[in-house]
C-alpha cells in the first residue's frame, strides 16, 4: 500500500488498554508515541510506555480525557503530527475530529461528517433506511402490543441511558432516568423507544474503508453475551449464521459505510432476530473493544491499517478470509453475584501463562491497561483486561480460553473471572444458543457459590498461615493431643468458614477434615490429598486478604478475627454505600413510606449507574445523600425504619 503522507509521532487521546494497544503497533512501525494522562493516571502503564506524556490536570473524565482543547494543545506541544482517539471518550465526537484537522494534524478516524451522520441513533436509522439497510423503527407512541420496549440514548452507547421497559406504567419513570443519564454521559438528553427482542442476537460487521472507494467487510462477530447492555464475551466469526444471512449482513454493512462516505475502521451493529431477519442498530465510528478477535482470525493488524488509511494508502480489493475461531472475554473488576457491583482497590497480581500482549503457540493473547500494583479507582471503566483465545475450531477456542482464565492468578478486587469460565463451559454457550439475555437468564448458575471449594481454600489458607508461623513442616497427620488453633475466613459471598488445626511433632493435623490428607505445607503452597486425588493450592496474602489458586480457579478470602468484635454492629435499616462513587440522583424523601427493593438513590461509579434500594418495607427516616456528593465504601447514605410485623 502506497501512502501519500507519513505519520511520525502519534498522540493517543485515550488511556489504559487501548492506548497500550495502539502504542504496540506504533513501536512495530517505528512511529513515535505521545500519551496524555489525568492525575490518577500519572503512573499508569500507558504513560510509561509512551515516548512522551502530557498531563491533563484533574481526575474526572470531564476535566481531562473529554477536554478536546487540552488534547489538541497537548498534541501540538509534543510535536505530534497525528491523533488516534482510541475508543470511548472523544472517539466519536465530530467536533473533536474537526478540531484535530483544523490544528493541521492527521486524524486517524473517519471524516467528521461521517461521525456526525452516525452521531444520533435516530438520525442514523433514518439515513440507513434511505440507503436500504433494514432498521428497527423508533416508536413514538408505544402501546401494550409493542412491549417489551427498549429505551435508548440517541447520542451514545456502552449501555448508558438504556432501559428495558416491560410495563407502560413504568415508561415515564424510565424515560426520565434514561434522559438524566444520557445528558450526563453524552451532553444530550435525547432518547427513543424501540421494540426489545429478548431472544435476539447482537451481531456486528467490522468495516475498513479507504479514501479510494474500497470498503472491506472484515468478517463478523457475535457479541450477544452482555450485562447491562455492555458486552462481556465476543467471538469471530459469529457462529451458526447461514451463508446467505452472513452475505446479506456484510452487504448491508458496506452499504451503510458507502452511504456516509466512510473511511477508516468502524463497526456496523445489527440485531439478529430468531427468524433470521436482522436490523441495523448503530455504527460505531471507531475501533471496537473486541477488535482482537477479528485480528486473530484474519491475521490483520487493524491499528496498522487505520494508520495506513489515514496516511492515504489504498487497500487491496478484498480482505483475507477468516481462519479458525477466536473468543474474547472481558475481565471486569466487579461482582456479578451482587448485581454486577464494581470493585476498587489495589490489583496485586494479574498473571496469565503468557507474555503481555503477545500471541503464543497456545493461541492466547492478553490486552490490559493495568498491571500488578495498579490502583483500580471509581473514575474509569471497570475493565481490567481482555483475554483472547484462538483455535482451529470454536469448541477448542472456548476450552482454551476457559482454561487460561481458570489458571490465571488475579489478586485484588473482586472480578467476574468465575462467571466467564462458567459461561464459556456452559452447554448452551457451547451449542451456540446465544442471545442478549443469556447472562441474565443464567446468572444464578453462573454465580452460584462453590461451598466445598471455598471450604478447601480456607483449609489451605489456614495451613499455609500455620506453616509460615512455624516454617515449612513435613507431611503427616497424627492424632496427637495438643491445643487446637482456630482460623476464620469470609468468602466473597459473605459465607464464613472456620478451620481448626493442631501443631504436632510430625506436622499439622486438621481437626474437622479427617478425610483430607496433608501432603505438604509451606507459607505459599499447600498440597492436600482427598480420596487419593492430590491438589496443589498456591496461597498469597495481602494484609487480611488471602488468595488461594488452583488450576481449577481462584478463591478470595478475608481473614477474620478469632472472635467477632461485640462493639461492631450495623443498624438493619442502614443503607451503606456499596462502593466509592458519586450520588447522581435521589428519588425519595425523608418520611416517605418505602417497600423492599424500591430504589431510593442512584450512585455512579466506573461509568455505570447503580441503584441503592430499600432493604425492607418501612419508612425513610434519614437521608444523608445529596446529588453530587462523593462517597466512599461504607458511607451511611440513608436509614429505613422497618415496618413492625
Amino acid at each position: 500500500m502506497t501512502s501519500t503522507t507519513s505519520i511520525g509521532n502519534l498522540l493517543v487521546a485515550n488511556r489504559g488498554e487501548i492506548a497500550r494497544r495502539v502504542f504496540r503497533t506504533c513501536r512495530e512501525l517505528g512511529v513515535a508515541t505521545t500519551a496524555v494522562h489525568s492525575d490518577p493516571d500519572a503512573g499508569a502503564p500507558h504513560v510509561r510506555e509512551a515516548d512522551a506524556a502530557v498531563r491533563l490536570p484533574g481526575a474526572a473524565p470531564a476535566d481531562t480525557y473529554l477536554r478536546a482543547d487540552l488534547i489538541v494543545r497537548a498534541a501540538l506541544a509534543a510535536g505530534a503530527d497525528a491523533v488516534h482517539p482510541g475508543y470511548g471518550f472523544l472517539s466519536e465526537s465530530a467536533d473533536f475530529a474537526q478540531a484535530v484537522l483544523d490544528a493541521g494534524l492527521v486524524w486517524v478516524g473517519p471524516p467528521p461528517a461521517a461521525i456526525a451522520a452516525m452521531g444520533s441513533k435516530t438520525a442514523a436509522k433514518r439515513l440507513m433506511a434511505e440507503a436500504g439497510v433494514p432498521v428497527l423503527g423508533a416508536l413514538t407512541e408505544p402501546t401494550e402490543a409493542d412491549l417489551p420496549l427498549l429505551v435508548k440514548a440517541a447520542a451514545g452507547g456502552g449501555g448508558r441511558g438504556m432501559r428495558v421497559v416491560r410495563s407502560l406504567a413504568d415508561l415515564p419513570g424510565e424515560l426520565a432516568a434514561a434522559r438524566a443519564e444520557a445528558a450526563k454521559a453524552f451532553g444530550s438528553d435525547e432518547v427513543f423507544c424501540e421494540r426489545y427482542l429478548p431472544a435476539g442476537r447482537h451481531v456486528e460487521v467490522q468495516l475498513l474503508a479507504d479514501a479510494h472507494g474500497t470498503v472491506w467487510a472484515v468478517g463478523d462477530r457475535d457479541c450477544s453475551l452482555q450485562r447491562r447492555h455492555q458486552k462481556v464475551i465476543e467471538e469471530a466469526p459469529a457462529p451458526g449464521l447461514p451463508a446467505e444471512v452472513r452475505a446479506e449482513l456484510h452487504a448491508a454493512a458496506r452499504d451503510a459505510a458507502k452511504a456516509i462516505g466512510y473511511t477508516g475502521a468502524g463497526t456496523a451493529e445489527f440485531l439478529l432476530a430468531e427468524d433470521g431477519r436482522f436490523f441495523f442498530l448503530e455504527m460505531n465510528t471507531r475501533l471496537q473493544v473486541e477488535h482482537p478477535v477479528t485480528e486473530a482470525v484474519t491475521g490483520l493488524d487493524l491499528v496498522a491499517l487505520q494508520l495506513a488509511v489515514a496516511e492515504g494508502a489504498q487497500l487491496p480489493p478484498e480482505p483475507p478470509a477468516p481462519r479458525g475461531h477466536a473468543i474474547e472475554a472481558r475481565l471486569y473488576a466487579e461482582d456479578p453475584a451482587k448485581d454486577w457491583q464494581p470493585a476498587t482497590g489495589t490489583l496485586h497480581r494479574l498473571e496469565l501463562a503468557l507474555p503481555y500482549q503477545e500471541f503464543t503457540g497456545a493461541g492466547l493473547r492478553l490486552d490490559s491497561g493495568v498491571e500488578a500494583g495498579s490502583e483500580i479507582t471509581p473514575h474509569y471503566d471497570a475493565m481490567l483486561a481482555k483475554v483472547i483465545a484462538w483455535a482451529p475450531t470454536r469448541a477448542a477456542a472456548a476450552r482454551r480460553l476457559a482454561d487460561a482464565l481458570a489458571r490465571a492468578r488475579i489478586h485484588g478486587p473482586a472480578t467476574n473471572r468465575e462467571l466467564l469460565v462458567r459461561a464459556l463451559r456452559h452447554p448452551a454457550f457451547l451449542a451456540a444458543d446465544l442471545h442478549t439475555g443469556f447472562l441474565a437468564e443464567h446468572t444464578a448458575e453462573l454465580t452460584a457459590p462453590d461451598s466445598k471449594g471455598v471450604e478447601r481454600a480456607a483449609l489451605a489458607a489456614a495451613l499455609a498461615d500455620a506453616a509460615g508461623r512455624r516454617g515449612a513442616l513435613p507431611s503427616g497427620w497424627r492424632n496427637l493431643p495438643s491445643q487446637p488453633q482456630f482460623k476464620r475466613y469470609r468468602a466473597e459471598d459473605g459465607a464464613e468458614s472456620a478451620v481448626r488445626y493442631r501443631h504436632t511433632r510430625s506436622g499439622l493435623l486438621a481437626e474437622d477434615h479427617p478425610e483430607v490428607e496433608l501432603v505438604e505445607a509451606a507459607p505459599d503452597r499447600v498440597v492436600l490429598s482427598e480420596d487419593g486425588l492430590r491438589r496443589t493450592y498456591r496461597v498469597a496474602r495481602y494484609g487480611d486478604r488471602v488468595h488461594v489458586d488452583t488450576p481449577a480457579g481462584g478463591t478470595a478470602l478475608t481473614a477474620l478475627p478469632r472472635f467477632p468484635d461485640p462493639t461492631v454492629r450495623t443498624d438493619p435499616g442502614a443503607l451503606l454505600a456499596p462502593m466509592p462513587g458519586t450520588v447522581v440522583r435521589v428519588v425519595a424523601a425523608v418520611g416517605d413510606p418505602v417497600t423492599a427493593g424500591q430504589p431510593l438513590l442512584v450512585l455512579e461509579a466506573m461509568k455505570m449507574e447503580h441503584r441503592v434500594a430499600a432493604p425492607a418495607d418501612g419508612t425513610l427516616v434519614e437521608l444523608r445523600a445529596t446529588p453530587g456528593r462523593q462517597v466512599e465504601t461504607g458511607t451511611l447514605l440513608a436509614v429505613v425504619q422497618p415496618t413492625e410485623a
